[in-house]
């Protein structure tokens, strides 16, 4: 499995987990960008947020790099479409950094850009 195929396997699940992956995927701490909230958060309070009644469906990521500038540290951004169970369509560009810990991903920071639906993020 390439290192892309890994991550993305790992993102897939914070779009469609629920508190528990996000217990088990995140790092103790994590940057959040998004445009109704953004620092740096403990994993605890993220998990807490989690509603598994709204979680995402048709999901579809569309890769636009992968980049591992250095050994267990690794970025990979896409521009994602879904569909939230509650509350219609969703775009926007993404990005989120990895670092590894005991031999697994462990997410630092995630940020989204809501796009206008239809608009893509180019390459």
């Amino acid at each position: 499995m390439t290192l892309q195929d890994e991550l993305l396997r790992v993102e897939r699940g914070f779009w469609t987990g629920g508190a528990d992956y996000y217990r088990q995927n995140l790092d103790d701490q994590c940057v959040t960008v998004f445009t109704e909230m953004a620092g740096t958060f403990k994993k605890e309070d993220i998990a807490r947020m989690i509603s598994d009644a709204a979680r995402w469906r048709d999901l579809d990521l569309d890769i636009k790099g992968c980049l591992q500038p250095a050994p267990g540290f690794a970025i990979l951004t896409y521009a994602v479409k879904a569909t939230r169970m509650n509350n219609g369509s969703y775009v926007a560009a993404v990005t989120s950094a990895y670092v590894k810990r005991n031999g697994a991903w462990k997410m630092v920071l995630h940020q989204q850009t809501p796009l206008a639906t239809g608009q893509a993020a180019s390459t």
